[in-house]
């Protein structure tokens, strides 16, 4: 039986084994998807001794860009973002994709407007440098903002009202609001936002997290990321069985 799974933490409340195994008994797939809470990368070495049949990873934060230097090559896109969500082992290599940039681009098509031509990106992970790397392919220009802004990134204490406004589209890359800590909400002026921003936040679990209720009670449109990952784990499929 040929074994996939998730490298992160914490692993817990992951979308992926739920996902994978429906998938797989659904579909009489001979195999078993599994969740691996790794303290560090040092346990990386370790797992990959201990779980032989390994044909595919995927990787939560934190270890989206640290994974990059245990990999034997990295693609492309990958390469140009700066970090890696699935890895696919073959004839003795681990290689390193990413297709949160797909997966963000396929659910953001259908819901972007006209006006969405700025947008604010809340945090700078790995997550964050996919999400970037999908807007400028669209053309969309962004910032980037962070707790310890590095050069041409904003901090939150830079966020004014009249930056909220002139920015319609805000993607929440940060795990704030993520279950259990539900009441969590990245720290920027809602009150400069308007019914024709679109807020997007990657987590999924809450539905609607504190930050997309700011935008519901301000009648912006809203959207989770579900499909996202829906649209990045069948990418990743198809890319171990390539």
């Amino acid at each position: 039986m040929k074994t996939y799974g998730l490298i992160g933490n914490p692993v817990e409340h992951s979308f992926s084994e739920k996902y994978f195994s429906e998938k797989f008994e659904n579909e009489g797939i001979d195999a078993k998807y599994k969740l691996f809470k790794l303290e560090d990368l040092t346990a990386f070495q370790e797992l990959l001794k201990k779980e032989k049949k390994l044909k595919g990873l995927n990787v939560t934060s934190p270890f989206k860009e640290k994974i990059i230097p245990f990999l034997d090559e990295v693609e492309q896109q990958a390469k140009n973002i700066g970090a890696v969500n699935t890895i696919k082992f073959e004839d003795g290599k681990r290689i390193g994709y990413n297709t949160d940039s797909f997966g963000f681009l396929k659910s953001l098509f259908p819901i972007i407007e006209k006006q969405h031509t700025n947008a604010l990106i809340l945090g700078t992970g790995g997550a964050a440098k996919a999400i970037a790397q999908a807007l400028k392919s669209m053309g969309i220009e962004y910032q980037m903002v962070s707790r310890t802004p590095a050069e041409n990134q904003l901090a939150y204490t830079d966020l004014t009202e009249e930056i909220i406004k002139e920015n319609l589209l805000i993607i929440n890359c940060t795990p704030l609001g993520t279950y259990p800590n539900v009441e969590e909400s990245p720290n920027i002026p809602y009150d400069g936002l308007t019914q024709k921003h679109l807020l997007y936040d990657l987590t999924y679990n809450p539905v609607v997290t504190q930050f997309l209720a700011q935008g519901q009670m301000r009648k912006c449109k809203i959207f989770n990321g579900q499909k996202m990952l829906e649209f990045q784990a069948e990418r990743s499929w198809e890319i171990w069985n390539e």
